[in-house]
């Protein structure tokens, strides 16, 4: 239901200015977050303004200022703020090259959900200059499912994606995910020889907004509670090593902070990893970062079991094969943990 408090202004060149909103939450639409829900009702307006007015307090939940994260429960009343519309163009049929990826991409589905094997540079959401991503075009596929996301993956992050076909499937994985009900496994490459062991990284995490919009996270005290479990998989000499990385918590860019955090970036990361490692790695084909979401299992509340795992894309198992080539001391290029490579030495004059 909805109900308008404030008189519509003249629209102008630059488009029309909403007046105040307000909503009640039905059954049906709980167990969103309040970023998309408020996108959902502010048809034109960027995702990047959603978040600016949320974070920013004048989106209300039940009277008081809520994250854009926040869970929407049944009945929850939502007062949204006016904003600037921009007439939207319709942004026609996903290109032919996006439907047929999306279509290889899905290794499993049922009447509940889907799962892709999401490619790196794809991203799960439009915006930013992108008519598409998964998500929109996934809608645009099957127009008479309601689709939703249940997790995000960053644009440069292959691996499981969840997408749930009914609300009802939503709100259970998004309880699971809630409740720690959910257990999702990384596979990452970062720099150096892991000597942590197994090792858990409990390290609060806070994300910044840049001028321009570019956010950023960084480990603060002031931050939410991050937690995530480090585990050394395949040492690469002393130059790399594959890591594997069960969440706990689900903070944007958490494995790749934690990584830094620890003194083993991620390789090919442009934001958080180590710019002489990335060079080096980029000369051996490297050319996205090495993050991999590899497996996503759960336990359904009704009973029965779910489980899902992807390999390393090939774009990555190559760069793997050749750093364990190159980590033979026997052979010429090792990588040093530095990125660079040892001198040859000179031959003697006799």
């Amino acid at each position: 239901m909805s109900y308008v408090e404030d008189p519509l202004e003249e629209p102008d060149a630059r488009g029309t200015r909403t007046e105040v909103q307000h909503f009640e939450v039905s059954a049906e639409e709980a167990g969103q977050r309040l970023d998309n829900y408020v996108h959902k009702r502010l048809s034109g307006v960027p995702r990047s303004r959603v978040y600016r007015v949320i974070r920013k307090g004048e989106v209300r939940v039940n009277g008081r200022r809520a994250g854009p994260q926040t869970r929407l429960e049944p009945h929850d009343r939502i007062r949204i703020p006016p904003v600037r519309v921009m007439p939207r163009t319709d942004p026609g049929q996903p290109p032919p090259q996006l439907c047929a990826t999306l279509a290889r991409a899905i290794i499993y589905e049922d009447d509940r959900l889907l799962v892709l094997d999401k490619p790196a540079g794809l991203a799960v959401h439009g915006g930013s200059g992108l008519s598409f991503g998964v998500i929109e075009a996934l809608r645009r596929l099957r127009p008479n499912e309601s689709l939703e996301l249940v997790h995000r993956l960053d644009r440069d992050t292959s691996g499981c994606l969840l997408v749930a076909r009914d609300a009802g499937t939503l709100r259970t994985l998004h309880a699971l995910m809630r409740g720690d009900g959910v257990e999702k496994r990384y596979l990452a490459l970062v720099r150096g020889k892991w000597e942590l062991g197994a090792k858990r990284i409990d390290v609060p995490l806070r994300t910044d907004t840049r001028v321009g919009g570019e956010r950023t996270v960084r480990a603060a005290s002031s931050g939410k509670r991050s937690v995530s479990e480090f585990r050394p998989v395949q040492f690469l000499g002393r130059a790399a090593t594959l890591v594997e990385v069960k969440l706990r918590t689900g903070r944007t860019h958490q494995i790749r902070v934690h990584a830094q955090h620890a003194a083993h970036p991620v390789a090919g990361d442009d934001k958080y990893g180590d710019a002489s490692f990335n060079e080096a790695l980029r000369e051996l084909g490297l050319r996205r970062m090495f993050l991999h979401a590899h497996s996503l299992s759960f336990a359904w509340p009704q009973g029965g079991e779910f489980s899902v795992s992807t390999p390393l894309p090939p774009e990555l198992a190559v760069v793997l094969d050749e750093l364990g080539a190159r980590s033979d001391p026997t052979r010429r290029g090792e990588l040093r943990a530095d990125g660079n490579r040892p001198r040859a030495a000179r031959p003697r004059a006799r």
